[in-house]
């Protein structure tokens, strides 16, 4: 008499499905988890590049445009931000002096620093080239 096999799973292919189920969610919990930090971090990182843009756009707009340095915080004290205004001379070639003009160029650069979520500090720069009144 031969003995009928019975269907089904042994014991060891069951904990081995298992364990490879774990590994598998953990991985994709791993990615989704990665993604949404990545996605805070840009956030971050375009919140930054929006402040820096808005002052140097107001440079010379609210108030006169004068060499120096000001820097300050957002309301929500998440960016910390510096202003730095200086004349920029740019001499042609073969030319020793500037001639006399009415405008002077000016280098403004805009720092912002915040704290990523991780707790890395981060840095944006952004320079322009303005005209203002020689002083």
């Amino acid at each position: 008499m031969r003995a009928r096999s019975q269907g089904g799973f042994t014991l060891l292919e069951v904990v081995v499905a298992f364990m490879v189920l774990a590994l598998t969610v953990t991985t994709i919990f791993q990615i989704f988890s990665t993604g949404l930090s990545r996605s805070g971090d840009l956030e971050a990182y375009s919140e930054a590049l929006a402040v820096a843009q808005t002052k140097l756009a107001v440079v010379g707009v609210e108030e006169p445009l004068k060499e120096g340095a000001t820097n300050g915080e957002t309301d929500d004290r998440r960016y910390k931000w510096s202003v730095t205004v200086g004349r920029h001379e740019e001499i042609a070639e073969g030319q020793t002096t500037i001639p006399p003009a009415t405008y002077s160029m000016y280098r403004v650069d805009a720092r912002v620093n915040w704290r990523t979520s991780d707790g890395r500090d981060r840095e944006i720069s952004l320079s322009t080239l303005t005209l203002g009144p020689r002083t």
